[in-house]
């Protein structure tokens, strides 16, 4: 196809338009943050830590410049159950019936488990959450689904709250499903010497647990999936102390009630 030398000679002259030059400006800026959140962030959240920076820009323009670097926020898969119920233990009531909405820290926390595949077997992995401030209080990797695992985890998250200030834990109620891990003796006996109320829902329903579900939920589609496979259990319990760390202190979290 022949191009006129005028066409030519005036493209080589042709000044960026003010559009151009500030899209050139955002996109490393964009690209910065997207991979700076473990390449999650969608357009709406990376908008918002520009805002959070002092960029002004439209959401509608972060879309835009997202979608030409081919940057796209993670979508979350349906979390398999892992704990098992054992029907011979006491259960205790469920103190929540669904309320995932306290008015303060340290009224709820909620825990669940998950898992990992790697080339050497299995990472069970345990998270303490507190449901009013988002936080991961408490966490563990193990091989191994014992009892062990989870009282592991609420030891860091009365460890946590206490190196915090807060000693009395007497209106905490620690809220999970009916895995035998969590309504153990040697649990329930722990949570008590805290003065911690147990809380268990019912088996087989995400609903009652639905926040410790989410977490999981994050976790797998931020750290696991994007990053597998998983060579040993120790690479994923370095690789969770990160994003624990990331959650708790950068992530931009959308509340669920």
């Amino acid at each position: 196809m022949q191009i006129a030398p005028s066409t030519f000679y005036e493209h080589l002259g042709r000044q960026p338009s003010r559009r151009e030059v500030r899209d050139e400006d955002l996109k490393p800026k964009i690209a910065r943050i997207h991979a700076a959140n473990y390449g999650v962030y969608g357009a709406r959240k990376v908008w918002l830590t520009l805002n959070r920076e002092g960029v002004e820009v439209a959401r509608c323009t972060v879309e835009r410049l997202m979608a030409e670097l081919g940057l796209r926020g993670a979508v979350r898969g349906k979390v398999k159950r892992t704990t098992i119920a054992d029907p011979a233990a006491t259960r205790p009531a469920d103190l929540v019936n669904r309320g995932f909405g306290p008015r303060a820290p340290d009224r709820l926390w909620v825990a669940d488990l998950t898992y990992v595949s790697t080339w050497s077997g299995f990472a069970y992995v345990g998270f303490v959450t507190d449901a009013y401030a988002r936080r991961i209080l408490g966490w563990r990797v193990a091989a191994t689904m014992a009892t062990s695992m989870v009282l592991d985890a609420i030891e860091q998250a009365i460890w946590t709250r206490h190196q915090q200030g807060v000693m009395d834990l007497k209106d905490v109620v620690h809220h999970t499903d009916r895995g035998s891990q969590y309504t153990s003796i040697r649990f329930t006996e722990r949570l008590a010497e805290a003065g911690i109320q147990p809380s268990v829902g019912a088996v087989g329903s995400s609903y009652d647990n639905a926040l410790a579900e989410t977490i999981n939920g994050l976790y797998k589609t931020e750290l696991i999936k994007p990053r597998k496979p998983w060579r040993t259990i120790e690479d994923v319990e370095l690789a969770t102390a990160r994003w624990v760390d990331w959650f708790n202190h950068h992530r931009l979290y959308e509340y669920c009630g």
